[in-house]
């Protein structure tokens, strides 16, 4: 009697725990405010805003830009202006070694990412900060970077908008990054009277000397929601002043509240505001 007998090999089963594991990385991605689970693909489609507590997760400087130009087409700007060491700086490792392992962990040649191109059919000269390259932080190349684009807006009458994230000055080089505040804000004094405008976008966190020079001196500042805003982080204040800080101090709405700010614009909207300012800005050009 063969009724019951086994004609096929048995299944083999595995052991390897990591097999039976359904394979999810990648596909979805937690909310750090609400904690509710997002499909991955929905959260790039909107620009990485939460779609249900519109948190705001932190944006690279290429996505910025390639959000903000028309059809995402932009011609990239002084991709060959990098960080040197003019102290020989050492830490805890070599200055060069940092900028090496920042290049390779960002993907990126600074912590600033420039451009040129049409937004709203306007000509823009734009450039993007990124918090993965040692923090955003401003050097003499970023400081390099940004001045060039101010200067190709005075020389062909465009705008010039620039998205901050920054922890401030960087370090490593000094006075060298220290004079990058008086640098831009020079030549942002001849862009003013050049009568063309510069709008500067707050972006979580900007602190430290980008703070205090660049970001807070555009014609129009806006930011995004609840992004960290100020000079030194909210923890060297208390630990200075020996106070408990107001609750919400240094995010955007509390800046704006006091008249720090002149807008708070949700991601999924900024382009089509900075269109709207542009279109009034430089309908005589």
């Amino acid at each position: 009697m063969t009724w019951f007998r086994r004609n096929k090999p048995k299944i083999e089963e595995t052991t390897d725990d990591e097999e039976r594991k359904v394979k999810t990385e990648g596909i979805f991605v937690k909310c750090p405010e609400c904690e509710n689970p997002l499909y991955n693909r929905e959260l790039i489609e909107s620009l990485h805003v939460c779609t249900h507590c519109a948190h705001h997760f932190r944006l690279g400087a290429r996505e910025r830009l390639d959000t903000l130009f028309d059809d995402g087409r932009y011609e990239k700007l002084d991709e060959d202006v990098m960080s040197c060491d003019p102290l020989d700086f050492v830490d805890s490792k070599p200055y060069t070694e940092r900028i090496e392992a920042a290049k390779k962990a960002s993907g990126l040649p600074e912590a600033l990412v420039s451009g040129k191109g049409f937004v709203g059919g306007h000509l823009v000269y734009a450039g993007a900060m990124d918090m993965s390259f040692i923090g955003g932080s401003m050097g003499s190349a970023v400081g390099e970077k940004i001045t060039r684009l101010i200067e190709r807006a005075i020389d062909t009458n465009g705008a010039v908008i620039i998205f901050a994230a920054s922890g401030g000055a960087r370090m490593q080089e000094g006075t060298f990054s220290l004079m990058q505040m008086a640098k831009i804000s020079a030549a942002l004094g001849l862009l003013h009277e050049a009568k063309l405008p510069f709008l500067s976008v707050l972006t979580d966190p900007t602190t430290g000397g980008v703070t205090a020079s660049f970001a807070m001196l555009g014609d129009c500042i806006l930011a995004e929601p609840k992004a960290l805003i100020g000079f030194a982080g909210p923890r060297v204040i208390e630990q200075t002043i020996r106070q408990k800080l107001p609750k919400g101090f240094q995010r955007s709405e509390f800046l704006l509240e006091h008249g720090m700010l002149d807008m708070v614009v949700d991601r999924r909207q900024m382009r089509e505001t900075l269109i709207r300012l542009l279109d009034f800005m430089m309908k005589d050009r």
